[in-house]
């Protein structure tokens, strides 16, 4: 392997922990100057709204397949229509992630199959 692949491997982890650990930081630091106030008092309130924001924004880039066309528009079609159903159906998280991936996988390799590619 070349070293680009290695120095983006590195690159990719440093952010990942300086995304996981940075926050982390600063809260522990925020909690032990708010200490006085106690409770959920010292929690920021923008705290609550970015797990909802980071989901959303893995959706969005979900929807969007990585090489646009009629099959992958299809597949990703497919696969999030029976992902809201079985969301609806089971009302929990991983099977709606199993089953959306699946019919998603499975659309790809008939495509694939029928193209002959």
């Amino acid at each position: 392997m070349d070293n680009g692949f290695w120095l983006a491997l590195l690159l990719v982890s440093a952010g990942t922990l300086c995304m996981r650990l940075l926050p982390l930081l600063w809260m522990q630091r925020h909690l032990l100057k708010q200490k006085s106030k106690g409770g959920l008092a010292a929690i920021p309130g923008w705290l609550s709204v970015l797990g909802p924001l980071m989901i959303a924004a893995m959706l969005g880039v979900s929807l969007v397949p990585a090489s646009p066309g009629w099959s992958a528009w299809f597949a990703t079609l497919l696969g999030a229509l029976s992902a809201l159903m079985a969301w609806l159906w089971t009302k929990s998280l991983g099977w709606p992630v199993l089953v959306g991936v699946s019919i998603y996988g499975v659309v790809i390799l008939l495509a694939r199959i029928s193209t002959g590619g």
